[in-house]
């Protein structure tokens, strides 16, 4: 069995994060393994989200525990601190695959071109990553070219963050560029692949971007060639979406077992 790891934050609310990252490898059938950076919880009086960071030596010793025995994938999640990327970056084996998925707090791109935690990204773990799997926004802050709203200006995105050392970068383009399509954007350093499909209307998406990446690190690791292992990851999550289930009064997250799980679900339904 291959032995897939995620270093990420905690959700709570099981929809995102590293609980994501768990449910997915377990779907692809690989063993997952998992590194807590932080904690992130909702208070159920407004629904607003909290992030408590975990001290560095707790992460350091979780690291160790993980890379006691051999790993077949890695993934990054929220690294929510220069310091916490340093110490990421100085732990992760070599010649593993590691697919960075840029989790980068906040919602204001040009807050967050210029900060620590987007600079580490850019100098240590981007160079080691054979795949990163930024939205449009996170595309934006780390190619430094600030909002995209074009697939052009999604090309040039890929072309600078390709330029950091990433082998592939993927682009997930969300509904933002068209109401009736998706777009994501592969480039592998010398073409682009595209690969569009449709919008789900449903606000039960949370999760979304954390189940593609892990869906994506655990094809790898079971040697999926990388183009196949995107469509995959993409299918993936459209089931996900598609049969994505409103958790508490503020939010909806996708469903994991969607994909393996979802054809036996509706046939319960329907006998119900």
């Amino acid at each position: 069995m291959k032995k897939v790891a995620t270093i990420a934050g905690s959700d709570a609310t099981g929809g995102g994060g590293l609980e994501a990252d768990l449910k997915t490898f377990q779907e692809f059938g690989t063993f997952g393994l998992a590194a807590i950076t932080s904690i992130v919880t909702l208070d159920p009086e407004d629904g607003t989200h909290h992030l408590q960071k975990l001290p560095l030596e707790w992460l350091q010793k979780q690291l160790a525990s993980v890379f006691a025995g051999p790993i077949d994938a890695i993934k990054t999640g929220l690294l929510p601190s220069q310091e916490m990327i340093y110490l990421v970056d100085n732990q992760l084996p070599k010649n593993i695959p590691l697919i960075v998925d840029p989790v980068i707090g906040g919602k204001d791109t040009q807050d967050f071109i210029q900060s620590e935690q987007v600079q580490a990204l850019r100098k240590k773990l981007l160079p080691q990553a054979l795949i990163t799997t930024p939205n449009l926004r996170e595309a934006g802050i780390l190619s430094e070219l600030g909002d995209l709203t074009s697939e052009k200006q999604m090309q040039q995105a890929a072309k600078v963050i390709a330029s950091l050392g990433v082998k592939h970068v993927v682009i997930k383009g969300g509904a933002r560029l068209a109401s009736h399509q998706t777009l994501d954007l592969h480039y592998d350093g010398k073409n682009f692949y595209r690969y569009p499909h449709p919008v789900i209307d449903t606000a039960y998406n949370h999760g979304a971007g954390c189940t593609f990446a892990a869906a994506l690190t655990a094809a790898i690791a079971k040697k999926f060639p990388v183009d196949q292992a995107i469509q995959l990851a993409i299918d993936f999550v459209q089931a996900a979406i598609a049969m994505g289930e409103k958790i508490n009064p503020y939010v909806g997250h996708v469903w994991h077992g969607a994909y393996t799980h979802g054809e036996k679900r509706l046939e319960y339904s329907n006998e119900q």
